[in-house]
């Protein structure tokens, strides 16, 4: 079964529109644990309009089960990422302005300033997920500059859903998770994943993580973050990707 991690930025953008801490960062990880979530996602921003930094510490203080910590390597984001020490870092190419992560890594151009991050990463004993597109050659670049994942960044294959023309797209994301498991690269998925698209995209095999936020958080607002996550494991329980 395909793991879950719950993307906790959602619920912090709420509760950044008001000064209080209401819906709580904490509480709703602990829901979340409580429902069975095997992962909590964060992705502090330089300008902390969700997630906070605080948060990311207060959040490593009470997790019983994995972290994974997202976003763009800055010495700011470093700094905390190594202090912290979260299971799992995913970096993430976006712009401090950028609106959502819209692109994955282009390897071939941006190699050079991530082998010594990632080194420094996992001498700290820290997984290091790198956000990806379905390009077998940067993916084969991942491998060589020491990576440990890939998360493959799924809006395309979403949007493809949607419009009702997943086929051929689906192909490039199963394509694109056999050659990173034929080099030995675990695969995580990513981005615009809801309860309708996931059950398809995960029977891909070996898909290894799943980070969901803002779809499951929308859920959450009809059915409770508790169903919703349960709803969400009950799809990856019901898929065949092994």
């Amino acid at each position: 079964m395909t793991n879950l991690s719950v993307n906790l930025n959602k619920i912090a953008l709420l509760r950044n529109s008001r000064n209080l801490d209401l819906p709580s960062v904490i509480q709703a990880a602990n829901t979340c644990i409580n429902a069975g979530a095997h992962g909590i996602t964060v992705h502090p921003r330089p300008d902390e309009r969700h997630i906070k930094y605080a948060d990311v510490y207060a959040l490593a203080e009470i997790l019983t089960v994995e972290f994974n910590v997202e976003g763009n390597p800055t010495p700011e984001f470093m700094e905390i990422v190594c202090r912290v020490q979260p299971t799992q870092c995913t970096l993430v190419p976006d712009a401090p302005d950028a609106f959502t992560s819209d692109r994955g890594w282009n390897l071939l151009e941006e190699s050079d300033c991530l082998i010594p991050i990632i080194q420094q990463l996992k001498d700290l004993g820290i997984r290091v997920s790198l956000f990806m597109e379905c390009d077998l050659a940067q993916i084969q670049r991942a491998q060589e500059i020491g990576a440990d994942r890939i998360e493959l960044y799924t809006e395309p294959y979403a949007t493809a859903y949607r419009t009702g023309n997943v086929e051929s797209v689906f192909i490039q994301y199963a394509n694109a998770a056999r050659k990173a498991q034929s080099i030995g690269l675990g695969v995580n998925a990513g981005h615009d994943l809801n309860l309708h698209n996931l059950g398809k995209f995960c029977s891909i095999p070996g898909i290894l993580e799943v980070s969901i936020g803002h779809a499951l958080v929308a859920d959450a607002l009809d059915m409770g973050l508790f169903n919703a996550v349960k709803q969400y494991l009950k799809v990856l329980s019901n898929t065949k990707g092994d």
